[in-house]
Parts: structure tokens; sequence; C-alpha cells
């Protein structure tokens, strides 16, 4: 028995109150969309004063932009032309290197030969 009595003697905890007194969680989804309006639409932002649009896995731009077609034009031939010097400058990089591998096994095998001809050499003396 202890010698003060028994001081430790916590409160009940009154009971919960229910999570959410609304009903919209036992609405099937598509009424839920309509009431809680979920439908968003495409995402759409703006930077620098250029609205941009998602769709279809790209960005779009709305409002046409400040650059001209006659300029977008221009800067896909630019494009076009970069990507095939990219792709030319990828082939050169290609057979350069088949020739350096080739030049190296030549060397290795002209190396070894000459080995080979200093030993027969200092036999025969």
């Amino acid at each position: 028995m202890p010698l003060f009595g028994n001081t430790f003697t916590p409160k009940k905890t009154p009971p919960r109150k229910s999570a959410s007194l609304s009903n919209l969680h036992t609405l099937d989804r598509s009424t839920r969309e309509v009431e809680l309006g979920l439908e968003y639409g495409v995402p759409v932002m703006n930077i620098g004063g250029q609205s941009l649009k998602f769709e279809e896995g790209q960005w779009i731009s709305e409002s046409g932009g400040t650059v001209s077609s006659k300029e977008m034009q221009r800067l896909k031939r630019r494009n076009l032309q970069l990507e095939e010097e990219n792709n030319l400058l990828k082939l050169k990089i290609d057979l350069l290197l088949d020739m350096l591998s080739e030049t190296t096994a030549e060397s290795h095998l002209m190396e070894r030969e000459l080995e080979e001809m200093k030993i027969h050499h200092r036999r025969k003396k």
C-alpha cells in the first residue's frame, strides 16, 4: 500500500466524434466529382506573360507567344540541321574509333612479330 495513497488516477477519455459528418464518402465517384469539383481539366500555367497548357504530353502555347511563325519555321529548320550535323559527327567518331582500334591491333601484332624475330635472331648467334 502506498504511503500517501493512490495519487495517479487518470480520467477517462471521452468517446471520439465521427471523423466526418458528411455523407459524401458514401457517394459514387461520378457524383463526388460533380459535388466536389474534381474535374480539373488540362493544366495551365503562365510564365513570362506567355500562357501554356499541357495537352497530349506536350506544353502548347495558348497565346501564340512572341515568336512569329516565320521564326518558328527557321528554328525548326535550324534544329533539324543541327540534328543532322550531330548524327554525322557521331558517325565520324565511330569511324575514327574503329580506325584507332584497327591500328592499335596492327601495332600490337607488329610488336609481337618484332619480339619473336629478336628472340629467333638471338638463338642463331
